[in-house]
């Protein structure tokens, strides 16, 4: 049976009551949400970023990820998650308005895909920070390979007022500990077009003739074949505070690569194969289920800002999209999200160790591969545990979480979130990730690209569908509009070589606290 760690329920109940209920009532979440364009065929578009979108450099909500061919829409900070969903759904309604006949590819694994060569890099324009944006992207691809950059998925930015530096990190630590949960419950990509791993080593079966899966597969984005660097691999970073973190950070951004130094900075006629030769190019390229966050001012590096003025909040990095959801994530998604970053708030945080961080790296792909696999056991201290007890007592735990934020807000959303959550731990079968192998085999042949393609296809339309006020479609077109007179002062503004603007952004003294900003913009 599942041992209860040393913290006693108690404590969390006891800091739960410690927390005021203004605090609770104001909560805040974002969400970026990835998806890649596919022309009506289902391949991915070959069309640059549609004009009527506006400027990717400079829209604030809506803008490109890796490719060209990769949407990124970005909501405000929201008070509640149904805001949070209605406010994506906007933009949604603005995007798909602007990209004609194409959709946005609703799973996490990509369509099916051209030559790694042939897949575009995203576009900003002719500025010095634009080009910036392109070559940082260019590194990724020459580092990692452009195919595994085209994987989509959903970032959660969430904050709460009167959380402090080491509360954060304390959360952060938890939430390593913990997210296999939300892997199990809300991963949505148990299998993958065949081209995606052409040429690449891997452990997945065939499905169909263009289908490779893992049977108790939940997140394939998360496992083995998703985001992963051997060379950040060798990266100690340690989350018990924001020193030891912005240390580790600090390390990765000036120290050099060999791997990386032989690739060079520039080919042989000249141009540019990536921002620099270090393990990082700039802070955005290091990975991570969750990092913390703050925004930053004009001409400043994040791991600047963090340093100055400390943690914002924290980007849960996780997420699949749920192709059964219009939008990518459901409202009671973000709910249960909530309770489960209160319950990593507010559960007892001992320090890491290197030995605990690879064992939660083992957790981590066991349960993107086989999270559904019968009987299957986690590492847990010194031994193993089951993980559908493990679990169950998550969720055991967060009842009285839900339970504060449903009498804060004067409804029972979050009790019933958490209890959709023990309904799919009891029946698997309502898990998204064994829906998507069920939805595929009932009506798809086993195929991946047929599934998606459809889903993508209908969630369009139900989107296309839903009123849309004139005055939302004015304010969309102001928007696209007012970011492509912004690009243009960018451009116009100026007034050095792409090389000297190159140097500056890098330079290590912008890294340190109380440095001297110079006004060159972020390139992430």
């Amino acid at each position: 049976p599942f041992k209860r760690p040393p913290s006693p329920m108690d404590s969390i109940t006891q800091r739960l009551a410690n927390l005021p209920d203004k605090a609770l009532a104001q909560m805040q979440r974002g969400v970026e949400k990835e998806s890649l364009r596919v022309d009506a065929q289902g391949l991915l578009a070959t069309t640059p970023h549609p004009a009527l979108l506006g400027s990717a450099l400079t829209h604030p909500h809506i803008t490109t990820d890796y490719s060209e061919a990769q949407l990124e829409l970005i909501t405000g900070v929201n008070g509640s998650a149904q805001a949070c969903v209605d406010e994506l759904v906007r933009i949604h309604q603005a995007t798909y308005a602007a990209i004609g006949g194409e959709s946005m590819w609703v799973s996490s694994m990509p369509c099916q895909l051209p030559a790694d060569e042939l897949i575009p890099l995203g576009q900003f324009g002719s500025s010095n920070i634009g080009r910036m944006k392109t070559v940082y992207r260019m590194g990724l691809g020459h580092r990692y390979g452009r195919r595994m950059q085209t994987i989509s998925g959903i970032h959660y930015n969430w904050s709460m007022p009167g959380v402090g530096d080491q509360a954060y990190f304390d959360l952060i630590r938890n939430f390593r500990r913990h997210f296999f949960l939300l892997l199990l419950l809300f991963g949505a990509s148990p299998a993958v077009c065949k081209s995606f791993v052409d040429g690449r080593e891997h452990a997945l079966q065939p499905l169909s003739p263009h289908t490779l899966y893992m049977p108790h597969g939940t997140s394939l984005r998360m496992g083995r074949l998703g985001y992963q660097s051997d060379a950040q691999a060798t990266l100690a970073v340690s989350y018990n505070n924001l020193e030891s973190y912005a240390a580790s950070l600090h390390e990765a951004l000036t120290r050099p690569y060999p791997a990386y130094e032989a690739i060079g900075l520039r080919g042989p006629g000249g141009e540019y194969r990536q921002l620099s030769t270090t393990l990082l190019q700039i802070e955005n390229e290091f990975y991570g289920a969750i990092r913390p966050k703050r925004v930053i001012r004009r001409g400043e590096r994040p791991l600047h800002a963090l340093r100055e003025r400390g943690v914002e909040y924290v980007e849960v990095r996780c997420m699949d999209l749920d192709p059964f959801e219009t939008v990518g994530i459901a409202a009671d998604t973000m709910r249960f999200i909530d309770i489960f970053l209160l319950h990593c708030l507010l559960h007892d945080s001992p320090p890491d160790t290197p030995a605990e961080i690879a064992m939660l790296g083992v957790n981590q792909h066991q349960v993107a591969a086989r999270g559904r696999e019968p009987g299957l056991r986690l590492l847990h201290g010194a031994g193993q545990v089951s993980l559908l007890e493990w679990a169950q007592h998550l969720l055991q735990q967060c009842q009285p979480i839900a339970q504060r934020l449903d009498a804060v807000h004067g409804h029972s959303t979050h009790a019933q979130a958490l209890a959709q959550a023990g309904e799919r731990l009891l029946n698997m079968a309502q898990l998204p990730s064994a829906r998507v192998l069920a939805d595929m085999a009932a009506q798809h042949g086993d195929s991946h690209l047929a599934f998606v393609a459809q889903r993508s296809r209908q969630n369009r339309r139900a989107v296309l569908e839903l009123p849309w006020l004139q005055a939302a479609q004015q304010a969309a077109q102001q928007a696209a509009q007012a970011s492509l007179r912004a690009q243009a002062e960018v451009e116009a503004a100026d007034d050095t070589d792409f090389e000297s603007f190159r140097q500056a952004y890098l330079a290590t003294a912008r890294l340190l606290p109380s440095a001297g900003q110079q006004a060159v913009d972020a390139p992430g």
